[in-house]
């Protein structure tokens, strides 16, 4: 994996678990804003629309830089747009970089099967 591939699942890892949080932020204030009087759901709808669309624009770059196949792809957006998701895709992103990294060092030092 070369160096921009990687800062691509990196920057997509970093942004997936705030854009969770903040998803479930704005189920929150949903919620509360109909039932109490409190009303948060611009700002947080605003907050997390930002960091909906840095998880659309990293996620398609990791896909061109990366190669992903068409389900690996899907799977990483389908991971955007549930509550929970974003803390599945980091984790995933995070086992896929590590495999990476033994891989190319594998590489590196000349390990056969790699």
């Amino acid at each position: 994996m070369d160096l921009k591939t990687a800062s691509a699942l990196r920057r997509l890892r970093l942004v997936s678990a705030p854009e969770a949080i903040s998803f479930l932020l704005l189920i929150v204030c949903s919620v509360l804003k109909r039932t109490t009087d409190f009303n948060a759901v611009p700002v947080m709808g605003m907050l997390h629309g930002v960091l909906f669309v840095l998880y659309a624009v990293f996620w398609a770059d990791a896909w061109n830089r990366a190669k992903w196949p068409l389900g690996t792809a899907a799977l990483y957006f389908v991971l955007s747009v549930l509550p929970l998701g974003g803390f599945f895709a980091e984790r995933r992103l995070k086992r896929e970089a590590e495999s990476a990294v033994i891989a190319s060092r594998a590489r590196r030092e000349g390990v056969v099967g790699a």
